[in-house]
């Protein structure tokens, strides 16, 4: 069983913020295979279908960025999943806007989603797909993270939907070291 979990805030006043990246990606996916992420547990939005044999629960916590973690928690122990076989996937300040980057384990780098999970799972040792928001020094930073796309961005997001797609479709298939060899090429 696979748990992907996209990171953002609930409530439609955070829909198309830089810090709802995980949310974006997640929606993409789901409507790619069409599943209904609409069940309700744990104060999480879940879908999930099967891929070859195998569950896959999309997730898109509930509580705000700074709880994920106590979301993520309550489905891996509900579930019985394998921390190996989680993906959480979220915004990053640190990379350009559209730049993407998967990891195997590392720091949370300040983000306080990420912060939460590993405080919850007791490990940072899980996959990540970090998405690039880019930042801007002239604002500050919880304005900038949950501030609205601008124009641009939103066409270069709409372009880059495609490819963080593809890696969603091939972390079901590939070892997590194919994967990365394979995408991490862009940085």
């Amino acid at each position: 069983m696979k748990l992907i979990v996209g990171l953002g805030n609930p409530g439609k006043e955070y829909n198309k913020t830089r810090h709802n990246m995980g949310f974006i990606l997640i929606d993409y996916f789901a409507m790619k295979h069409n599943v209904s992420i609409n069940q309700e547990k744990f104060s999480g939005l879940y879908g999930e279908f099967n891929h070859n044999g195998e569950k896959v629960i999309l997730l898109k916590p509930q509580k705000y960025m700074n709880l994920s973690g106590e979301v993520v928690k309550k489905y891996v122990d509900y579930f019985k999943i394998d921390i190996e076989d989680i993906l959480i996937i979220s915004d990053d300040l640190d990379m350009a806007f559209g730049r993407y980057r998967l990891r195997l384990m590392g720091s949370s780098g300040g983000h306080n989603g990420l912060k939460n999970i590993e405080q919850n799972i007791g490990t940072s040792h899980y996959k990540r797909l970090k998405i690039g928001i880019s930042n801007n020094k002239n604002i500050d930073t919880k304005d900038y993270v949950l501030g609205k796309f601008s124009q641009s961005e939103l066409k270069l997001l709409d372009e880059k939907l495609g490819i963080l797609n593809n890696i969603l479709e091939d972390y079901l298939v590939l070892s997590f070291e194919n994967l990365m060899n394979k995408y991490n090429k862009n940085i």
